[in-house]
């Protein structure tokens, strides 16, 4: 058998590629964790706290067990020293639920109840009575009973510095100081929080799987087997799709061990799907923050002198910190650094990652102060920070990989039209509408972890990726297939990628904007060891067509086998050669971190580089651009337009990456102008748990929204050169539109979110130029 003579048309990758699972998720085929068909299954309810602090004195179940259709309830009696204690940092708090009879926050599991439909569980919950010995509670910031620490000393954190933070001042000839507020936000993805558990087999050789939507399967499967007392072996976690997680799905909560334990006991597959209200506190949130930022500069617009200290609220039992003026003391030049932070332990749930945890509080802050030194120096705000743009940390002096802000800053204002602007606040209006324009840096570090892949090619052209990643609607499975079609020379249609099961090859934490870096970075390696051995195999002397043939000039594309022109079809080849396909599995570990990392990950932890962790400081960057109006009779805020340059390294799929932007940027914008968890201050309890309460923009709200994407050539931390960006389009924009509400009224907005009744409070007749007087 010989080649044919013709050579095989040159192919490449397409520019972009449309979502692989875009259509089972539009067709309803997509099936999400509690979507997930269970033969036999029951159902569960949770009975929650109605106060933040106290003890449970007295629980009656009699009502809700006699109910039909109920399988019982489980108390702090069946439960206590029962299941291990949670692990703070890999389970969302360590405060575990059922264990004692101590309430430490509102919405603490009292009970659960199981039952043969979720109707009659829900039924049975409210019939469950008992007495709280209430106390009252500390909400936060200034109330009696609040405890303030130092984060030094809770967390073993160093507060970042460097340089005479004196000497900066006394070299300054413009100062500036401001105290900033950002709100409590949660998490309100469309779907649920919900946890199924499945037994399958009998005593110590029985097996558990769980349905949850989780950015972590093969971190949840390690933690979930510990707090159970059961090998790892026998747990397994299913996610294959998950509905909305940015942060709020990452840690694992003791919902999920207790979940499983009632499945046991009962002797039932048991869903437990957590009401809309009841997820603000079974779930976490963003911390709120307090925040003064102190600035020093020169006349020609030098920054000498830089201090940024922080306040976050956290739960009396854990120090979960964001730190996020780690990230804003390195983001200029600064002549000087100072930072502190300090945590207020509250009778409240722990917080947790949202997205951009550090930098969407601290940067807003960092980026009015920029834009107010700007101001006081009567200076472009551009121009002020292109004098302040550097390429060293100030804090370390380590270099940045590449850093790419002030090419970010002139492609934004360039298709904003920011040459438009009048610097004059106030002086731009149409009609009864006052126009403002606005602009902030934002950055986010190129986080990437260890990962593995498996790889398989089969005779026919089509490609399996497995890898415990996660479909959080950022894109994962449609990047890795483009990473994997682009090495073996198939089109992506033709790759299948599973993902979202810890029975795959472990994955990292879908967190810090690591995944498609870290998962790409394992999928290439795995794919570039399916194709040597291939071509390893099909040139021995015994393989038949190819034998003798050089490996090395060998190559994959559209299902066929070039050889420096001629060229077979797959399938033959691997016939020819005894083979009906090949897989590999390979392991990925990133520059600079230890051997062991993949040990590591296969233990359920996820070794991880980037940011400031390296030799080199490695950063995704962008600048944010908003224009707004403000009605002067009505004090509507619109927002017509926003615009976003970013430089993320090398783009894996343009379309998903400006989905994933667009989406940021619209987020910045509630967090700018509507996003706020209220809270009774005295109760220390939410108020707005539902979505009628929360505000969050709709289709109505959003305007014209531009993604500009530029090339950034940046491989030091990955040979890819991939750097995450799910998170980068959030970090700026609520800034950007602080900072277009002060250009349009003159007035700066340091408290979160920027609403009608803000803009409202002071009764003057120059809230906005040419306003009337609010009576």
């Amino acid at each position: 058998m010989s080649l044919p003579p013709t050579s095989l048309p040159a192919t490449s990758l397409p520019a972009t590629t449309p979502r692989i699972d875009g259509r089972a998720k539009v067709t309803g085929r997509a099936v999400y964790p509690a979507d997930t068909a269970i033969a036999g299954l029951a159902h569960a309810a949770l009975v929650v706290s109605p106060v933040a602090r106290g003890r449970l004195a007295a629980i009656d179940t009699a009502k809700a067990a006699a109910l039909p259709g109920v399988l019982g309830v489980l108390t702090v009696d069946d439960v206590t020293g029962r299941i291990g204690l949670p692990r703070f940092g890999v389970a969302a708090s360590s405060i575990a639920p059922l264990q004692d009879r101590l309430i430490r926050h509102d919405g603490e599991i009292l009970a659960v109840v199981a039952a043969e439909t979720a109707e009659i569980a829900a039924e049975a919950a409210a019939r469950v009575s008992f007495r709280i010995e209430a106390e009252a509670p500390a909400t936060g910031f200034d109330d009696a009973g609040a405890e303030t620490v130092a984060a030094a000393e809770a967390a073993g954190r160093k507060d970042p510095g460097q340089g005479d933070i004196e000497a900066g001042f006394a070299a300054a000839e413009v100062c500036i100081e401001a105290d900033y507020e950002t709100p409590v936000q949660h998490h309100n993805a469309l779907e649920l929080y919900s946890t199924t558990a499945v037994w399958d087999g009998e005593g110590d050789q029985a097996r558990l799987t769980v349905y949850e939507p989780s950015q972590n399967v093969n971190g949840w499967r390690h933690e979930l087997a510990r707090q159970l007392g059961i090998d790892a072996a026998r747990v397994r976690v299913v996610a294959e799709f998950v509905g909305g997680a940015f942060g709020g799905k990452g840690p694992i909560t003791a919902r999920t061990a207790l979940i499983a334990f009632a499945a046991r006991h009962f002797g039932r597959p048991l869903r437990c799907v957590v009401s809309r209200a009841q997820g603000f506190t079974a779930g976490t949130h963003r911390a709120e923050t307090r925040q003064r930022i102190r600035m020093g500069a020169t006349r020609d617009g030098r920054i000498t002198a830089f201090v940024h200290d922080g306040a976050e609220v956290t739960s009396r039992a854990d120090p979960y910190l964001v730190g996020g003026n780690s990230v804003t003391a390195r983001l200029y030049g600064y002549g000087a650094v100072q930072t502190k932070l300090s945590l207020v332990h509250a009778d409240r749930p722990t917080p947790g990652y949202m997205r951009s945890p550090p930098e969407v509080p601290y940067v807003y802050a960092l980026e009015q102060a920029m834009d107010e030194m700007a101001a006081a120096l009567d200076m472009d705000p551009i121009d002020f920070r292109r004098r302040n743009d550097t390429a060293t940390d100030p804090l370390s002096g380590k270099r940045y990989s590449s850093r790419m802000l002030m090419p970010c800053f002139d492609a934004a204002a360039k298709a904003f039209g920011w040459d438009r602007r009048d610097p004059v606040p106030g002086s731009m209006r149409d009609g009864d509408w006052v126009i403002g324009m606005g602009c902030a840096a934002t950055v986010y570090p190129a986080n990437i972890a260890a990962a593995t892949a498996r790889v398989r090619l089969a005779a026919d052209g089509r490609v399996t990726v497995e890898t415990a990643s996660h479909e959080l609607g950022t894109g994962i499975r449609t990047a890795a297939a483009r990473m994997a079609a682009e090495v073996l020379g198939v089109a992506p249609e033709r790759v299948t990628v599973r993902t979202g099961d810890s029975d795959l090859p472990p994955a990292p934490v879908s967190g810090g904007s690591n995944s498609t870096a870290s998962v790409c970075s394992a999928v290439a390696r795995a794919a570039e060891a399916v194709k040597a051995a291939l071509f390893t195999r099909l040139t021995a002397p015994d393989a038949g067509p190819l034998a003798g043939l050089d490996a090395a000039t060998l190559r994959l594309r559209d299902g066929r086998i070039e050889a420096d022109g001629p060229y077979m079809a797959l399938d033959a080849a691997l016939e020819a050669a005894g083979l009906e396909a090949i897989s590999q599995t390979a392991d990925f570990i990133p520059d600079g971190l230890k051997p062991d990392a993949v040990e590591k990950l296969r233990a359920g932890r996820t070794p991880m580089r980037g940011g400031g962790s390296g030799d080199l400081l490695r950063y995704a960057m962008g600048a944010e651009f908003a224009e707004i109006r403000i009605n002067r009779r009505t004090l509507e805020i619109e927002v017509p337009r926003m615009t976003g340059a970013f430089a993320a390294g090398r783009i894996m799929n343009p379309l998903t990456a400006r989905s994933q932007l667009i989406g940021g940027m619209i987020w910045g914008l509630s967090t700018a102008l509507m996003e706020e968890t209220e809270l009774d201050r005295r109760a220390a309890r939410v108020l707005n748990h539902d979505l009628e309460n929360y505000l969050m923009p709709v289709n109505a709200d959003i305007g014209q929204v531009d993604v500009i994407l530029l090339d950034e050539d940046d491989r030091a931390g990955n040979p890819s050169g991939i750097k995450g960006l799910g998170e980068l389009g959030n970090v700026g924009m609520s800034a950007a539109i602080a900072n277009a509400i002060h250009h349009a009224t003159g007035r700066r907005f340091r408290r979160l979110p920027i609403r009608i009744d803000r803009l409202f409070l002071p009764a003057s007749p120059d809230v906005i130029p040419g306003s009337p007087t609010p009576s």
